[in-house]
Order: structure tokens, then sequence, then C-alpha cells
């Protein structure tokens, strides 16, 4: 069964003493161009710049654009036994994950000069943060909370839709209090509870990237944003042209399609 079939399941077989929970379909706000060799991995906003993470191996690499015009800052090369994965910037340093090298990158944020690695207990998939402490995913129900200066492991919350757990946890943002997380090969993001980890609300992306837009190498939904500057949710896929700035809609509110019109920047 796929993964976005079982998440279907979970959330529509409700128990009667479940908390209820969200569904939503979102509307495109807006839409910014992006290379579309970027298989993104990790997705962060951050002071007017936009930090990508872009994974396989031989092609993984730090990019930081500027957000506004989408011009590249500064792009590192990762060496090529190194599949990156998530990010996120906490303070003055970057942290990159790595898929199976269970190890963390950590970089200047200043000039994206790499610093050092922490060790993993897991494989890496998606990153975020809380202000203080470092939060990732490894594919499995759980999200583990960290030490950004050791990623000695403080707590381990386990991810529950209806009491069952929820898994495929990939990319991951701070979003008003609540993780944001996509679902590995499928067009859902989950909302998750930090201190409880029940999903408490799913996101439906069905056809955000219209099919026009696909070509050899394009991949899933991936990577979840949060501009500070006027609280936006960016999302966008792997080897996607486009970032999508979104807004959420009731399920079943609106019949419009999500993609936003062929001449919308």
């Amino acid at each position: 069964m796929s993964a976005s079939r079982l998440l279907a399941l979970l959330l529509t077989c409700v128990p009667v003493s479940a908390i209820a929970l969200q569904h939503y379909e979102v509307k495109v706000i807006e839409q910014k161009p992006q290379p579309r060799e970027n298989f993104v991995q990790g997705l962060e906003i951050v002071d007017d710049d936009l930090y990508v993470s872009a994974g396989n191996y031989g092609e993984s690499r730090l990019l930081r654009y500027d957000f506004a015009d989408g011009q590249l800052d500064k792009a590192k090369r990762l060496n090529a036994r190194i599949f990156a994965e998530g990010l996120t910037v906490l303070g003055d340093r970057v942290y990159q994950l790595t898929w199976r090298n269970k190890m963390m990158l950590v970089y200047q944020k200043s000039d994206l000069q790499y610093q050092h690695w922490l060790p993993l207990t897991t494989e890496g998939w998606g990153l975020t943060n809380n202000g203080s402490e470092l939060i990732y995913s490894d594919g499995s129900d759980k999200l583990r909370f960290i030490a950004p200066d050791t990623a000695h492991i403080l707590r381990t919350i386990n991810v529950t839709a209806q009491g069952q757990p929820v898994t495929m946890l990939n990319e991951l943002e701070w979003v008003e209090g609540a993780i944001w997380a996509n679902v590995w090969q499928s067009d859902t993001i989950v909302i998750i509870d930090p201190a409880s980890g029940e999903v408490t609300a799913s996101i439906d992306l069905h056809g955000l990237l219209p099919v026009t837009e696909y070509r050899t190498g394009t991949h899933v939904l991936n990577g979840n944003a949060r501009n500070p500057a006027d609280g936006a949710i960016w999302v966008t896929g792997k080897r996607w042209p486009w970032l999508y700035r979104i807004e959420l809609v009731p399920k079943g509110s609106t019949g419009e399609t999500p993609h936003a019109p062929a001449d919308s920047r």
C-alpha cells in the first residue's frame, strides 16, 4: 500500500474518541521560479534569504538565494559520498542532515563555511528548529528533539493520527508553534502538535504542480518554508520549477484548482 493511501485511511477512519482533524486544501497566492535541477530536500527562509539543501549522491549542495529576486548568493558542493537531506538555520549556524552517513553538517551562517559535523543515531530526513532545539525526522513515526551543540537527544515524540502511527515524515518546518511535515511519496503535509505528537490537521496539495510542468526527473512534493517577514507559507518539490505561496482552505469549500494562473510570478 502506498504511503499516501495509508495516510488517507488513517485520516478517514476516525474512532469516536479521537480528536477531530482539520482537513485543508490550498489556494496558490503567488509563485516564484526556481532552478529545476534542485532535488529539494530542505527549504527555509531566514533574513530574506532562501536556504536550500539539494540531494542525490554526487549532486548534493547547500545553496543560498536572495529570496526577493532568486539570485544565487552562495553554493557549497558536498562530498560525492554524501546524500544531503533537510536543513535549518538556528542562530549563526546552518545545519544540514545527511541521509545514511549518520552525521549532521554544521556551517557558519555568514559565509556558509563548513565548521564541523555532529553524530546522529539514525538516518536523517527532515530538519527544523523551535528556536532552541533542533528537530529531525528519520522516515519513521518519530521526531527527535536534539541539542544544537552536541546533537544529544533531549526527547522523542511519536507522531500519530487518530491513534495510529504516521511514518515517512520528511521535510519539516516550525510554523506558529506546530511542526509541518511532508509525508514522503504523497501530496500531503501534516501539522503536528510538538508536545503530544498528535496530527491536528492534514493539507492536500494534489495537483499543485500542473501536469504540463512535469519533465523527466520531476519528483515528489517536498519542501515547505514559512517566511518570517510576513508569515507566508511557501512549498515546492524535488526538481520543480516553481515555489508556490499557498493559503489554506477548508477542504471541500472551493472548486478552484490549486495552481496559480500561468502568468503569475
